[in-house]
């Protein structure tokens, strides 16, 4: 595991916990080392597998009160959402219940949230996290449905229009569990940074292998 925490860090309520595939460690591409260094509450924890969510998060928790962003085969238009917007978080936010629907109830849901997990890896990788870890089923699930494709997707491909990188769908559920576009702005700003970075390497466009906060297909299903 790694955690840094920088002096000047965001300080965030919302726990970001992001369950790191050791092959996706080291990539240039990668945004999720980027989270500990910018939020005060959050951490990586690299590996196949844990027992349960406190040994990912190295101290006690309540599933209930914790959410995995995980699309899977859930496709946001397909369950009735448009466009989110200010005024309607719930648009942005989705969340679903163990069959994959909707769950109607979805604000005062998203209101208890204390932490949220991201699943960071290629696709492939990700699904392997979501199988390996079936106490994720514990936890809530939401599905992300963004206003606008990802800007990560300029230098790193993604097969999804709702498929974010790590740290852009922590942004946007950040901006919504605590109703502060302002921690949003400021994950986005340095997220630019990496862009410009990558850009004038000329590196980019391989696989999509960023935020497996929106998954592939795995246990959500179950039940269906």
């Amino acid at each position: 595991m790694n955690e840094t925490i920088d002096t000047a860090a965001l300080d965030n309520r919302v726990f970001v916990l992001v369950l790191q595939h050791p092959r996706e460690r080291g990539n240039a591409l990668a945004t999720a080392a980027l989270l500990p260094a910018l939020l005060r509450r959050a951490r990586i924890a690299i590996g196949l597998s844990w027992p349960n969510l406190a040994q990912a998060l190295g101290e006690p928790a309540e599933p209930a009160a914790w959410a995995v962003l995980h699309l899977g085969s859930a496709r946001p238009a397909a369950l009735g959402c448009g466009p989110g917007t200010e005024s309607d978080p719930a648009q942005e936010l989705i969340v679903l219940d163990r069959r994959g629907e909707r769950v109607r109830e979805g604000r005062a849901i998203l209101a208890g949230i204390d932490g949220i997990v991201l699943l960071d890896g290629t696709w492939q990788q990700a699904k392997t996290l979501w199988w390996r870890n079936p106490w994720l089923l514990k936890l809530r699930r939401i599905v992300l449905n963004p206003p606008e494709r990802a800007r990560y997707g300029r230098v790193r491909r993604e097969p999804r229009p709702e498929a974010l990188s790590t740290l852009e769908a922590a942004a946007l559920a950040l901006k919504h569990l605590e109703g502060r576009p302002d921690l949003e702005r400021a994950l986005r700003a340095r997220l630019e940074c990496l862009i410009g970075a990558a850009s004038a390497r000329g590196t980019g466009q391989g696989r999509a292998g960023k935020a497996r906060s929106s998954g592939a297909d795995g246990p959500g299903r179950r039940g269906r």
